[in-house]
């Protein structure tokens, strides 16, 4: 019996023993849970006795193989530096509902908020770390409308979106009335500061600052905006009725540096257009576009693909990586079928004009001008109202549809768009010009690629002059003088 009883006893202590280990074992597991692997502090009441480690590496983790200690203690000392600041000027309290838009994906910047005092903060990045970050990107965040009293994005991110625009009003959308947002970028120059506050139109631009970050861009601009109370759109239009544009002081400074117009009439137009082409100073090569919502090129007169589209804009133009919807407006049916197979251009098989009507449209050469002609393998084409079509230049005619150019642009783009245009329609310039300036859609072009037709020395006849145009260089000079006074980087171009 007394051995029965010794065994029994021993089996007790031993079973005792396992559940006591067991308890430990999901103690350090859950401890490992709280500390090691989500970076949460000890302070939140949940099942953690201990406060939090001395190694920061430890407790936030690291983004790299190999943690870098450094980098990881300036970075949190950085956002709890700029953070504190923020308190300091009234922009952010520890009773401020915060979110960090892309976050770093251990949540560094919810760390540091929650260190200082700001508890109710939570992250969004493309992989999710709970408890600090939750999965979400800055162009689709995961929270409803005016959730937020302080919105933060650091490391440049809203930058490098590819989406600014969303990325801009999803922040706007999520924050709550008379709420702060701050944002980090590297903002290089006046242009793509003023870029940048266009996405934010339903805020106002309370505090702006240079700092030094440990990481990424050394040198970034940090911008403090507060959402009208309101939520509404406040700022000024550019792009009105009535021929008047507001014209920023960052635009006409771009104009002051291009190129000059050539003041006297080029004997030999078909030259200067190539020495020309060296001198142009394009916008992307001047100021940082990256802020921009979106990116159009408009060929107004576009002919073949290979024309202006592919041989030019294509190779030449200097777009920052940035991808541009392109459209070509062409009237002549001849160039029609070879735009079926570009995708990623869009065709409009009319032809630009004042109004929407039925236009005649003439294929013709110079006279005198038939090895040109022949070089060329068409004609270029000339549009005008039926009731007035001319008989004094033999060619083929036919019935084409004009629509209202300047109608269509203002309600295919936007102000906080990038927009691109050459044009080149055979004289027309001469009424659509000044209907864009009268409609106001002209304060939407940032940059004009312009071929003023007027009856210039021909290339085939020395001596002689063009018939196919009545207009004068100075007519020419006269109108590109006109567009630069409107706010409008035009260049010359034949």
């Amino acid at each position: 019996m007394e051995g029965k009883a010794a065994t029994s006893s021993r089996l007790l202590r031993n079973m005792m023993v396992r559940v006591l280990l067991l308890g430990v074992l999901i103690f350090l597991l859950r401890f490992a849970y709280v500390v090691t692997i989500t970076g949460e502090s000890c302070n939140r009441g949940d099942f953690c006795f201990f406060s939090l480690p001395p190694n920061l590496v430890s407790v936030i983790g690291s983004t790299s193989p190999v943690a870098d200690d450094d980098d990881l203690i300036k970075s949190v000392q950085f956002y709890s530096s700029v953070f504190r600041d923020l308190i300091s000027d009234g922009f952010l309290s520890p009773d401020s509902k915060s979110l960090c838009v892309e976050a770093t994906p251990t949540g560094r910047e919810v760390f540091s908020l929650r260190e200082i005092g700001v508890k109710d903060s939570i992250g969004i990045s493309k992989k999710a770390l709970r408890p600090l970050v939750v999965k979400g990107e800055g162009h689709s965040i995961p929270f409803q409308d005016n959730t937020f009293d302080f919105i933060f994005s650091g490391g440049g991110r809203l930058g490098k979106s590819l989406k600014p625009l969303e990325f801009a009003e999803e922040i706007t959308r999520t924050l709550k009335p008379q709420g702060i947002a701050v944002v980090h970028v590297a903002a290089t120059d006046t242009y793509s500061f003023n870029s940048f506050l266009d996405l934010f139109n339903s805020c106002s631009l309370i505090k702006m600052r240079d700092l030094d970050a440990p990481f990424d861009s050394p040198h970034i601009r940090e911008f403090v905006i507060q959402k009208y109370s309101g939520g509404g759109h406040h700022k000024k239009s550019s792009g009105g009725g009535g021929g008047k544009c507001w014209i920023p002081g960052y635009k006409t400074d771009l104009i002051r540096d291009a190129e000059p117009l050539i003041q006297e009439e080029p004997l030999k137009p078909w030259i200067t257009l190539k020495r020309n082409i060296q001198n142009v100073k394009y916008i992307p090569s001047m100021v940082d576009i990256r802020f921009k919502s979106r990116y159009v090129y408009v060929d107004v007169g576009s002919r073949s693909y290979g024309s202006s589209i592919g041989s030019w804009f294509k190779k030449q133009y200097p777009k920052q990586n940035k991808t541009f919807d392109v459209f070509a407006i062409e009237a002549d049916k001849a160039f029609h079928e070879e735009y079926k197979i570009k995708k990623k251009v869009q065709l409009l098989p009319y032809a630009a004009w004042v109004r929407n009507e039925t236009l005649s449209f003439e294929i013709n050469h110079d006279p005198g001008n038939e090895v040109e002609a022949k070089a060329m393998g068409r004609g270029m084409g000339r549009i005008q109202p039926v009731k007035k079509s001319s008989s004094s230049l033999a060619g083929e005619v036919n019935l084409i549809q004009g629509f209202d150019f300047a109608d269509w642009l203002k309600k295919s783009v936007r102000e906080r768009d990038f927009v691109v245009m050459k044009m080149d329609v055979e004289g027309t310039e001469f009424d659509l010009i000044p209907r864009l300036i009268k409609t106001g859609a002209i304060c939407l072009i940032d940059e004009l690629f312009l071929e003023c037709h007027y009856n210039r020395w021909q290339r085939c006849c020395p001596g002689q002059r063009s018939q196919k145009y009545n207009k004068t260089y100075n007519q020419c000079l006269e109108l590109f003088t006109s567009l630069r006074q409107s706010g409008v980087l035009v260049h010359q171009w034949w």
